[in-house]
């Protein structure tokens, strides 16, 4: 069973169809080619850094991108004249497009490339409008609502029967 049925879930929940797209990339990228290699790292709560082995490559030969919640990084080969003087050439040195998929509020604070690898800094920004925040609860008394007769006004049955 590769298939994932999703379709009962989208009659009854509304704004989820991103769930299906992510489930898509997951299982391209799972038959995707594994070139080249990477690591993924938490660096802190909400800080990570993506480590690519970009042998052979330049900053020159490398393109970031980040846009809609995707990570594009990819490489395209330095144009190297062989001239047959390679006997065994294992150093992959060919073009390669990477994609991931960020999670929402994840923000790409930089890169570096030193010693044949490429480190890309990622950080979680939840807005302040996202974030929970303490309800302070004022007095003991509930305040009137506009419009309505608060308990403090209205006359109560002991008063109305004196009244009366």
């Amino acid at each position: 069973m590769n298939a994932l049925d999703f379709s009962p879930l989208f009659r009854t929940a509304i704004g989820f169809d991103r769930l299906a797209r992510l489930m898509d990339t997951a299982r391209a990228a799972a038959d995707a080619p594994a070139y080249p290699p990477y690591n993924i790292e938490r660096t802190a709560d909400d800080a990570y850094t993506l480590t690519m082995a970009v042998a052979g490559f330049g900053e020159g030969d490398l393109d970031i991108t980040a846009q809609d919640n995707v990570l594009v990084v990819s490489g395209k080969a330095p144009q190297a004249s062989d001239n047959g003087r390679f006997l065994h050439r294992g150093i992959a040195g060919r073009a390669f497009e990477r994609r991931f998929v960020l999670a929402d509020h994840l923000r790409v604070e930089g890169a570096s490339l030193e010693n044949g690898l490429l480190h890309v800094a990622l950080k979680r920004e939840v807005p302040e409008a996202l974030k929970p925040r303490k309800i302070a609860i004022n007095g003991s008394q509930p305040r009137a609502i506009e419009g309505e007769v608060s308990n403090d006004t209205a006359p109560r049955g002991g008063e109305q029967a004196q009244a009366a």
